[in-house]
């Protein structure tokens, strides 16, 4: 049992209905308790815990009938006090908390719908899919009146598609969307924002459709947090796509109201720490919106890392307005992947990933986060981008190594495997056909990036006869998370949903801390006061 060891009383607690609760399961049990108060006591240099009664602040020594010595208090502490309320009014949420995209759909309909229901936020997976294929997950979560987003990713290669997609949601009235992966403003994501700006009947600006960013580098996070560029505006301007009234109101509105700042993480990511990251995205915001004297205000919340309840505390404790998870979305039972990918994730740790070459920037050298354990993925895309880096057409390339890629990589020849790359850019994208046809680095490049591609596919599909090629996006959270849940029901895969997984972290941290603050009153707590081990959902539910 541990005693009571620090200089100073805070105040007397009054006993009301209940006894004080001696024992370190009182204190451990009075903390889990979110809803209620915690009244931490000096009972003859033994620590106790008061339920209910009454409590006086203040450095008193006089005697008081029927009073014991307060030594540490900490107020209910609901998980939906996470977090910054204005992000949440903005958003219609009760919970600060984002299920982050994962492309080719694996952040699902079923997942985002799922996060809405609860009262969070869930970002439709859009990069990778086809039109016809976003737009059917459009019609499947307009049905329901319930907070989602669409993503929108940088496609620096095929600047016609992300344009099709923008107006694509302009059309279906899609308000919000995930800019990630992006290197610079481009002018659909400007067009996205901009569109139907006007002013209100009180003068005020009004700007219908909404940005967060997910950023790692601060000069990107600047361009987010600042006005669209003017140069930007007056293309906009210039093709008619806006009017000169709009892009004037434009100027006086940031990109993005929300910037998530990405540690490391699963996918595109500079395995930024956390640590450092937000306090200097946070830095920047205050920079900014000072400089603009925005009206509204600034969020920025943190996302990467996020897989525990004490990596949830730490980034509400550094002042992060929301979480955004990614990883550890991705082992639930309503991501669209498959359930061999869910045991894969489900049986990893920290160390099983590493960067790979992506397949959507290829050829400038960006790479993604993905699982290395239990696939050949992350040591076959290096070679494919060694080989393109050194040679200057396929047929450069040794035949010793050109036997190895079309025997292991691409299982045919490089003639056919070519045939198959053009069918897929006759639809995407047919000017890169005739660029290939004309450059052999191209060709070769493109078949490469057809592998990348193909190998998320087959992970998604669970294509049994390719699962040494499967690429899957993951950061180190993973191992984070299968280490908290060993024991508990959020071990199997099975078991794992998207909201479950969501609230244990939410009400975890919210005992994390308010561990933290009572020890901050100098009060020696049994050493996992704060730990908290993963409850069914419906539990949680009835505590709070």
């Amino acid at each position: 049992m541990h005693t009571f060891n620090n200089k100073k009383n805070i105040g007397r607690w009054t006993q009301g209905k209940t006894e004080p609760e001696l024992g370190d399961d009182a204190v451990k049990k009075a903390i889990r308790r979110v809803s209620e108060p915690v009244f931490l006591l000096n009972m003859d240099g033994r620590l106790a815990v008061g339920r209910g009664g009454t409590i006086t602040i203040g450095d008193l020594t006089e005697a008081y009938p029927g009073a014991h010595p307060l030594c540490g208090f900490a107020p209910p502490f609901h998980p939906e006090n996470l977090g910054d309320p204005y992000f949440k009014k903005r958003h219609n949420l009760r919970y600060a908390y984002i299920a982050g995209a994962m492309a080719n759909g694996i952040s699902s309909v079923r997942m985002v719908q799922e996060t809405g229901r609860a009262q969070m936020l869930g970002f439709f997976g859009a990069a990778g899919l086809s039109l016809d294929k976003i737009e059917a997950a459009i019609y499947s979560l307009k049905e329901h009146n319930l907070p989602f987003g669409f993503n929108l990713i940088h496609s620096p290669n095929e600047p016609e598609l992300e344009a099709e997609v923008v107006n694509l949601y302009l059309k279906h009235g899609i308000r919000l969307i995930s800019a990630s992966a992006y290197l610079n403003l481009t002018l659909p994501l400007v067009y996205f924002r901009v569109h139907g700006i006007h002013n209100d009947q009180s003068g005020n600006i009004v700007c219908p459709n909404r940005i967060i960013a997910k950023v790692s580098r601060v000069e990107v996070a600047g361009k987010f947090l600042s006005p669209p560029p003017e140069k930007l505006l007056a293309q906009l301007v210039e093709r008619k796509m806006i009017t000169t009234q709009e892009a004037a109101l434009a100027a006086s509105i940031p990109m993005a109201e929300d910037l998530t700042a990405e540690a490391d993480s699963g996918g595109h990511t500079d395995n930024k720490p956390a640590i450092t990251l937000l306090p200097t995205m946070l830095a920047l915001r205050n920079e900014i919106a000072k400089k603009y004297k925005y009206l509204t205000p600034l969020c920025v919340g943190l996302g990467g890392g996020i897989a525990t309840p004490y990596s949830t505390a730490a980034a509400f404790a550094m002042g992060a307005a929301y979480i955004l998870t990614g990883s550890i979305n991705q082992c639930c039972i309503e991501a669209g992947t498959s359930e061999t990918v869910r045991k894969m994730l489900s049986e990893a740790g920290q160390a099983d990933v590493t960067m790979a070459p992506a397949a959507d920037m290829f050829e400038m050298g960006v790479k993604v986060q993905v699982l290395k354990r239990g696939t050949m993925f992350p040591f076959r895309a290096l070679k494919l981008y060694d080989l393109y880096s050194i040679h200057e057409s396929y047929e450069s390339i040794p035949e010793k190594q050109r036997r190895v890629l079309e025997q292991d990589f691409f299982r045919c020849s490089f003639e056919e495997s070519w045939n198959q790359t053009k069918g897929f850019f006759l639809k995407r994208d047919p000017k890169q056909i005739e660029l290939a046809e004309k450059n052999p680095k191209h060709k070769m490049a493109l078949v490469f990036r057809s592998y990348l591609g193909q190998s998320s596919t087959w992970a998604t599909t669970g294509d049994p006869s390719r699962k040494m090629d499967y690429q899957i996006w993951c950061g180190p959270a993973i191992g984070a998370f299968n280490e908290w849940v060993k024991g508990s029901l959020l071990e199997k895969a099975e078991n794992r949903k998207t909201v479950a997984i969501a609230m244990n972290l939410l009400y975890g941290a919210s005992v994390a801390t308010r561990a933290n603050l009572l020890r901050s009153y100098g009060v020696t707590l049994p050493a996992d006061a704060g730990s908290f081990s993963p409850m069914d959902l419906s539990k949680i539910y009835r505590l709070l």
